[in-house]
């Protein structure tokens, strides 16, 4: 049985929370391996919407553990409300179906002060972050100054651990002409936090390995998107992490042979929260169609998203840097009604076609996108959970896309609920 891998093979919001949850099923184990509350699941069973930001998906299932790897940053304040929301739907959250990695680093209330005060001094330039501190605890980790989560048990010597953070972030404030972090306040909310915290505490890497040699299942959820990887993204509009399907590994404190099938997540069309490029974006009343029908709005934010067509050259890029096996296609249906579908296949710049997307921040501004133009369908496609179940050209569609991203559709999503999914291949059987 493989051990599967989920990432988003676009700018995040692809569908992760319902596929992770179709998946979950199969798995003993969700872990989360990178990012932090900046990125939001919406899970919808039996009539019921959980939203989860930092718990892995596979919480609100029964005899399923979920793990908060090494590479999560956590917000102790949020994950605290998280679980108590769930508790108020009826989902108890404990040490049976929740673990955290006690080297993962914390988000404390200076970080998301930081993030929000860079961003309005930064104007125009801003990068669009959602403001709850994930680049600056970031910053912190590989600044070697990190407040992590296994600091909180021993209380006499975070003292000194919280003067190191505060000579850094201190300085930062004077320059940006905002008034100091008063230290003993700090201290006071790590106290009153840790005993809420460190009961999920755990030596996770280990427990991974454990679980791994006696032939449990694994799947390995990932936040946002490939593109907004800090590497492989569309830099500097990206997160401070890696969200490509290798992080799944180093995040979590597993060996890369532990990782096998790796399942990427795209919508049938494309989606973009925040600033940054986006070749296929559609600034009409096309866009909007898309937007209202897909109910593209935020998990987290509730900021709207940016629409427009599929972009086959992003995603075939995704697929070779993050090694996708396969895609889950999701939302198929809201392009139900069009006349006329387009997929990006190509850019052109200052003259030249390009069948990758470039590096540079300017070049990446000034792409234009080359189109091919697909008839569309009138038929309903949501609710369909087999081929038969597809118009003629939906299929096609599907089939073409196939071939310009050079990797298979294994999965195809036809609306939030769990069970409207077409599934061609099981990647826990890969």
């Amino acid at each position: 049985m493989a051990n599967v891998v989920v990432v988003g093979a676009q700018w995040g919001d692809e569908g992760k929370g319902k596929i992770v949850d179709w998946l979950s099923e199969r798995a003993d184990i969700v872990v989360r391996f990178q990012g932090g509350h900046n990125a939001g699941h919406t899970l919808v069973i039996g009539g019921v919407t959980y939203k989860l930001s930092l718990l892995p998906s596979g919480v609100v299932r029964p005899n399923k553990l979920g793990i908060i790897g090494n590479g999560v940053v956590v917000d102790p304040w949020a994950l605290c409300g998280e679980i108590e929301k769930l508790g108020k739907q009826g989902v108890a959250i404990t040490r049976d179906n929740l673990r955290i990695a006690e080297n993962a680093t914390l988000i404390l209330p200076l970080h998301s002060e930081l993030d929000v005060i860079r961003e309005e001094a930064a104007g125009a330039g801003k990068i669009g972050t959602t403001g709850r501190g994930i680049g600056p605890a970031y910053e912190d980790k590989i600044g070697r100054r990190a407040i992590r989560v296994q600091d909180l048990k021993n209380l006499g010597t975070l003292e000194a651990k919280v003067d190191r953070i505060l000579v850094h972030h201190n300085a930062l404030r004077r320059g940006l002409d905002k008034p100091p972090v008063c230290k003993d306040t700090l201290m006071s909310q790590l106290k009153e936090i840790a005993p809420k915290i460190l009961p999920f505490m755990d030596v996770t890497w280990d427990l991974l390995d454990r679980e791994r040699k006696a032939g449990k299942r694994i799947l390995f959820e990932g936040a946002q998107g490939a593109l907004l990887d800090i590497d492989h993204g569309t830099y500097p509009f990206v997160t401070s992490s890696n969200t490509v399907a290798a992080q799944a590994a180093t995040g979590s404190g597993v060996g890369p042979r532990a990782v096998g099938y790796v399942l990427g997540i795209a919508k049938a069309y494309t989606t973009r929260v925040g600033s940054g490029p986006f070749p296929t974006e559609l600034m009409d009343a096309i866009g909007e169609r898309i937007g209202e029908r897909g109910h593209e709005f935020g998990t987290v934010t509730g900021r709207k998203r940016r629409c427009g067509w599929f972009d086959a050259v992003l995603v075939r890029q995704v697929a070779k840097v993050s090694g996708i096996d396969g895609i889950a296609l999701t939302k198929l249906d809201v392009l139900d009604g069009f006349d006329e579908i387009k997929v990006c296949v190509g850019y052109m710049l200052d003259g030249e076609r390009l069948d990758r997307f470039p590096a540079g921040q300017n070049s990446q501004a000034r792409v234009e996108p080359i189109y091919e133009t697909f008839e569309g369908w009138s038929q309903s496609t949501r609710g369909a959970r087999s081929w038969n179940d597809l118009p003629a050209q939906a299929v096609k569609y599907v089939r073409h896309i196939e071939e310009l991203i050079e990797c298979p559709v294994t999965l195809l999503s036809t609306s939030p609920e769990r069970d409207d999914t077409i599934l061609m291949r099981d990647p826990f059987q890969d």
